[in-house]
């Protein structure tokens, strides 16, 4: 029996548009997808870093349509209401140890946060309206995530960087944030920023803001890696941070090249915690053994499997490249043992044999031949369930004294003068010489002795309006000494602050060279008049 030839052409339309459509939304990925992955790593001075990351994508609008089986509803209404091309907040408690856990890896790059409420978002709104969509977003957010993030409505307590602040990206493919894209430049205004930047330091942080969070998730706390989430082991570490990225190209006004299609959502929560079999004679020197740990003695629960929602869930064990630095050197008494997939090593004993190993390679380790990078030790999580559950341990056997990877420049920021009333604000940058080579760009590394090597650092500072900066004082001084100012500073954008309107912005791009010991940058200021009802609340004087 044959087909009619009315039949024949409606197939062949329907198989046209196929195409096109496909064409046209770049043959995407048309389902969600959730992933969860869990990273353990231990520290140098004995305690355990655990990082969460689920990451939650969801493709465009225009393919998936507007019901979700596992994008948050929350979230989804968020970026279509105020239209929001990138946003970040996060719930900091503590302050993260740059000197002990390091500070030159993308993971503390990406989620070491200042204690207390961050919040920045990049809009895809006219101009004119950036300022209502930022308040009306706080006030979203303050509702979602029982917090008062509300307080940053007022225009006293946000600022509107203009090139100094760089929104962390996912990775290079996910690149959205050029200049172009965050400034909008009109020749009556000057340059006008699409992105909002506030902060609230002294907000607290508690399990009111964490249920929520985790109510995000597919399977919420139930199931997964997120059943590992134990409110007191969590809340009695030393730092705790929880983060919510959101990226979007569902708006697109410029007409730029997408890079991401859809909404992604990333929550992660980082946590330093100290193992509950710490030594505690009381004698220990720096050749103590370190303490051993395991998920079940971190968490107070053994993980019984993955959320059935996600695609992938994994656990990863790292052991960073300085440690792996000293684990070769001990291995080369041992030539029989090597750092690939099974239980025992000469200085460790990992109580589950990981599925595969993962070696990192660097610029220099693929110059030199010599291991330079990390090593992780990856677990899948499907395999494992309640009758067999994973319980991922690591038990030390030999001393072992390590440094983690630390930033070439290390910066403070501290206060000089006498009196509460006026005085200097210092940000010191001091080198760390254990760096004998500095990242200058993408595959490049410089020596800090040759001549005419340089590196540029920026230096993005908002201080409350009541504290008047006087910039006409401002100083650089470089290995102590001092230098004019358009010698060192390649760039500078200045926003006075303006009483109960606008808090001061200084944005300065520094471009000094490989080889400095420390610099310094000193503006003098005085504090302004405040009200009896806007003084912050201070328990010792109630």
């Amino acid at each position: 029996m044959g087909i009619e030839p009315r039949r024949i052409k409606l197939l062949l339309i329907l198989a046209i548009a196929a195409i096109f459509h496909c064409t046209s939304v770049r043959c995407i990925h048309t389902e969600e997808e959730f992933t969860e992955e869990l990273l353990l790593k231990p520290l140098p001075d004995r305690k355990v870093l655990a990082h969460f990351h689920f990451t939650n994508s969801l493709p465009p609008t225009k393919v998936h349509g507007r019901h979700h089986r596992l994008f948050p509803k929350a979230i989804y209404q968020l970026v279509q209401k105020f239209s929001i091309r990138e946003m970040e907040l996060s719930f900091t408690q503590g302050r993260w140890d740059y000197e002990r856990w390091g500070g030159f890896d993308p993971l503390s790059s990406a989620n070491a946060k200042p204690p207390g409420v961050e919040l920045w978002a990049l809009f895809d709104v006219p101009i004119d309206q950036i300022d209502a969509t930022w308040r009306n977003l706080t006030h979203a957010l303050s509702g979602l995530f029982c917090a008062s993030i509300n307080f940053l409505e007022s225009s006293a307590t946000y600022a509107s960087p203009h090139w100094s602040f760089r929104p962390s990206l996912v990775n290079d493919d996910h690149k959205i944030n050029d200049a172009e894209h965050i400034i909008n430049y009109d020749k009556t205004k000057g340059p006008s920023s699409r992105l909002r930047y506030g902060s609230l330091p002294r907000e607290a942080v508690c399990t009111e803001n964490l249920t929520p969070w985790l109510k995000l998730l597919p399977c919420r706390d139930k199931a997964g890696l997120a059943a590992l989430m134990d409110r007191p082991s969590i809340y009695r570490g030393f730092y705790h941070s929880q983060r919510l990225y959101v990226l979007s190209s569902e708006f697109n006004s410029e007409k730029t090249e997408k890079q991401h299609e859809g909404i992604m959502l990333q929550q992660t929560l980082t946590l330093v915690l100290q193992p509950s079999n710490v030594q505690t004679t009381g004698n220990i020197n720096k050749q103590a053994l370190q303490p051993s740990w395991s998920i079940s003695s971190l968490f107070g629960r053994e993980l019984i499997g993955q959320c059935l929602l996600a695609k992938s869930s994994s656990v990863f064990l790292e052991l960073e490249r300085t440690l792996v630095e000293k684990l070769e050197s001990a291995r080369k008494d041992n030539t029989n043992t090597s750092l690939v997939v099974g239980t025992n090593y000469p200085s460790f004993h990992l109580n589950t044999v990981p599925d595969r190993v993962l070696k990192e390679t660097t610029v220099s380790e693929s110059m030199s031949g010599m291991p330079d990078g990390s090593i992780m030790f990856e677990f899948l999580v499907d395999k494992y369930n309640e009758s067999h559950p994973l319980n991922v341990g690591l038990t030390w056997k030999a001393p072992v004294v390590w440094l983690s990877l630390l930033a070439p420049f290390r910066a403070n920021r501290f206060l000089m003068g006498s009196g509460n009333a006026r005085g200097s604000i210092v940000i010191s940058l001091k080198a760390d010489k254990s760096h004998k080579k500095i990242w200058v760009d993408d595959g490049v590394y410089a020596l800090p002795g040759v001549a005419g090597c340089h590196i540029s650092l920026l230096v993005f500072q908002v201080v409350p309006w009541y504290v008047r900066l006087y910039f006409h004082t401002f100083q650089v001084f470089i290995d102590g000494q001092p230098r004019p100012i358009w010698d060192v500073v390649k760039k500078m954008q200045i926003s006075p602050a303006e009483d109960r309107k606008s808090p001061g912005v200084m944005e300065i791009e520094l471009e000094i060279p490989c080889n400095t010991s420390s610099a310094a940058l000193i503006v003098n200021f005085d504090k302004g008049f405040l009200r009896i009802d806007e003084y912050p609340p201070d328990a010792n004087q109630e």
